[in-house]
């Protein structure tokens, strides 16, 4: 695909949108089209491939290499759109009336292209702090690609001072966002003719038991657990979303499944919680339907798991991202990023701020604004600024 002219925010959006980077696809063909965009603009990048070489993340720097800076970071990957309603073709941007939709435009292609958009001032202006890019991949179903990207910056001995997550949230400063904990718990049971329903062992009987077990957790939560007011639901959460099992009215059944997860704030552990919720279930669950036929049992998968983000709203972090967004208040978001594995895996103080806004993400005729776009254009050139000051 050739490099669009002139290098708008809007014409490399065009681009990137172009690229159907569903999670379920190679992101190969967009990190290619980035990775010579950015040669072209004299930047040093680093390609993180994974291990089926479908799939690559990017690490792109400018500026010194001796001392810390800061870091842009972004995922490429975008949700699916079958089975919704889009009035526009997903994979064209489409600007009405100062919206521009496409899939990803909000969720966040927008800001990777106001970053791209900003490498020639980047590599015009004497930074004597660098500016780095981060590109993932499989952001959407686990935060996946990250992962191995933060292991490469640490193999090269980059330590930045800080990074700032361009997930939606209309440019305003996120200093936290909860962690989560998914799983998948498969029930084994004993199937019969329902007529004869003693002697077989009910595999959805036990999966609405933990069913209702994690559901009595989440009550408990909800009714006396930490709260954390700048959340727009101030306390952990935890819920089942996706069960399976059965064949026949008339079949006891021999297979259920359930999926669940907890999100916690800074207070609670998701992964305790649901290692409590599992326990119930290999524990008190497993021995109870062992104990009516020894080849039934539970099945454990973990699904997703990543670390919550709680930055001290007085750091010198959120110090700079307030000054540079223009804004003297902070927020925290329920939605999960990469923040916290920065933070967690990378040392990296982080912040989430970006253009677009959750609420469109995800959706038929998602869209960001073109007045999001410059703020958020406004807001990387200060911190260009910054880092040449």
């Amino acid at each position: 695909m050739p490099t669009p002219a002139p290098h708008t925010p809007h014409d490399i959006l065009a681009t990137l949108v172009a690229f159907d980077t569903t999670s379920a696809r190679s992101n190969l063909p967009l990190v290619d089209w980035v990775e010579a965009f950015c040669r072209g603009h004299g930047a040093a990048v680093e390609r993180v491939v994974d291990a089926t070489g479908q799939k690559a993340a990017l690490w792109i720097s400018v500026g010194p290499s001796d001392v810390p800076g800061y870091v842009l970071s972004g995922h490429s990957d975008v949700v699916p759109v079958g089975g919704q309603d889009w009035s526009h073709d997903p994979f064209r941007l489409a600007e009405v009336d100062g919206k521009l939709y496409g899939r990803g435009t909000s969720d966040m292609k927008g800001f990777l292209a106001v970053c791209l958009a900003a490498l020639p001032e980047m590599a015009a202006a004497p930074l004597v702090r660098p500016l780095h890019l981060a590109i993932s991949y499989d952001e959407e179903v686990g935060c996946l690609g990250v992962r191995p990207l933060i292991a490469r910056m640490r193999a090269m001995g980059v330590a930045p001072l800080g990074c700032f997550v361009g997930e939606p949230t209309g440019m305003e400063v996120v200093t936290g966002h909860k962690g989560k904990h998914a799983a998948r718990v498969t029930f084994r049971g004993k199937g019969c003719h329902s007529a004869l329903a003693p002697t077989g062992v009910n595999a959805v009987e036990y999966a609405a038991r933990f069913i209702d077990h994690v559901r009595c957790l989440a009550d408990e939560l909800a009714a006396s657990g930490a709260r954390d007011p700048l959340y727009d639901v101030p306390h952990t959460t935890g819920l089942s979303s996706i069960v399976h099992g059965g064949t026949a009215l008339n079949i006891v059944p021999d297979r259920a499944h359930v999926e669940f997860e907890f999100r916690a704030i800074a207070a609670d552990d998701a992964g305790a919680l649901a290692a409590r919720a599992i326990t119930f279930a290999t524990g008190t669950l497993a021995a109870e339907m062992a104990g009516k036929d020894a080849t039934c049992g539970v099945d454990v998968a973990q699904l997703v798991a990543y670390p919550g983000l709680d930055t001290e709203p007085d750091s010198d972090l959120v110090t700079l991202a307030k000054r540079l967004a223009g804004r003297n208040s902070h927020a925290k978001v329920s939605f999960g990023t990469e923040g916290g594995l920065f933070r967690v895996l990378g040392g990296v103080p982080s912040v989430v701020i970006g253009p677009g806004s959750i609420a469109r993400a995800h959706r038929a005729d998602e869209y960001v604004e073109t007045a999001e776009l410059a703020a958020c254009a406004a807001f990387v050139r200060r911190l260009i600024a910054d880092s040449a000051a």
